[in-house]
This record gives C-alpha cells, sequence and structure tokens, in this order.
C-alpha cells in the first residue's frame, strides 16, 4: 500500500503557498538585493556637506564659532576643513562672535533677568572669548540690572506671604544670588522689595 505524499502547498490557496515559501525561503543577502542607485552612487562631497551642515545650524537663530565647530567636529568633519569653512562665514558675516554676544546679552539679560556674572558664565560656556564677553557686557546700564533684580524679587515675593521675613528674605536673596547679582546689591533690593510691602529684612550675613 503506497503512502500518500504530502500536499504541495502551491496547489491549495495562495497564502498557503505564501506562508510555506517564507517559511523556507532563506534570509536574503545584501548581494541578493537589488541595486540602489542612491546609496550605490559616489561619496557626497564633504565640504557641501559641511557647509550645509553650518547653513542648517544658522538657520533661526545665531551661534558662536565655538559651537558650530563643535557640531561640525561631532559630524567628523576635518579640522582643516572647518577651520576654512568657519573663516569664510565669519568673513561674509555668518558667523560673527562680537554680534552673537551682544544679541545673547540683549536678550537674556531683561528676558531671563541675569545679571553680569550668569551672563558672563553663559558666553563662556557658548566659546566666547573673555574680551569679546566683557565688551557685550558693558553694555548693560546698571540701572536696567537693578530694575530686573527688583522684578524678580517682585515677582517671588507674591509667592512668600506665609513664610516668615527671615525665610523670606534668605530665598529672596538666594534667588537674586543663583542670576549672578552681587551679594550686596542682592540684599539692598530686597531689604527694599520688603519695606514697601510692609514687611521687614532682618541682618544676614550675605
Amino acid at each position: 500500500m503506497s503512502t500518500p505524499s504530502e500536499p504541495d502547498p502551491w496547489l491549495g490557496d495562495v497564502r498557503d503557498g505564501v506562508a510555506a515559501w517564507t517559511r523556507s525561503a532563506p534570509p536574503l543577502s545584501p548581494a541578493d538585493l537589488p541595486p540602489d542607485p542612491v546609496a550605490d552612487g559616489p561619496d557626497a562631497d564633504l565640504e557641501s556637506v559641511a557647509r550645509k551642515i553650518l547653513l542648517d545650524q544658522l538657520t533661526g537663530q545665531a551661534r558662536s564659532r565655538s559651537e558650530l565647530a563643535t557640531k561640525l567636529a561631532k559630524k567628523n568633519v576635518p579640522e582643516d576643513l572647518a577651520t576654512r569653512l568657519l573663516d569664510r562665514f565669519e568673513e561674509v558675516g555668518l558667523v560673527d562672535d562680537d554680534a552673537f554676544a551682544r544679541l545673547w546679552v540683549a536678550s537674556r539679560q531683561p528676558g531671563k533677568g541675569l545679571a553680569r556674572r550668569a551672563l558672563a558664565q553663559e558666553l563662556r560656556r557658548k566659546g566666547i572669548d573673555d574680551e569679546v564677553a566683557r565688551e557685550a557686557l558693558e553694555e548693560i546700564d546698571p540701572a536696567d540690572e537693578e530694575q530686573s533684580a527688583r522684578l524678580l524679587v517682585r515677582k517671588k515675593l507674591r509667592t512668600l506671604t506665609r513664610v516668615d521675613d527671615t525665610t523670606a528674605t534668605r530665598r529672596l536673596v538666594g534667588m537674586l544670588a543663583r542670576k549672578g547679582y552681587p551679594s550686596g546689591l542682592a540684599f539692598s533690593v530686597v531689604k527694599d522689595e520688603l519695606r514697601h510691602a510692609d514687611r521687614d529684612a532682618p541682618d544676614l550675613d550675605v
């Protein structure tokens, strides 16, 4: 008596045949894949790629030369090419650390209420030369800096109605210190604003 042969999966439902083929077919190797004209084409010009990286980074906001150099390094752009491109971008005014520093100070001082010391630290982290940063910081009017401190204190003071004057004073002075204000100015502003709010600022070592 003959043993019946296994049914041919391709003679049944088409889906059964596809399932049988996918179970038995070995995985494709890269050599089996059809050619990709994009992937197999010539390498992109490195200078063009680096130039595009710079333009993309500068779209919508200014950046310091140091920030751009760091970005190019992360993209494995050779240092000599990066230097040459950055020099060219400086020549045409697309990279300008002087303008960047002034713009940074003009936006961060009133916007975040930061004092000179905090702004100097931020510019240093951006890779701005100390002399360039100093010139930009000199444009801050001391009266504007004090007014920013007062606005910060008034806003914070509204959240401290339930704490005693000593605690409020410490918190307010600490806040201004974190914003880069010197201790003398911080305590003077806090004491004055507390007085206007009919509160007393105790003598503290600041």
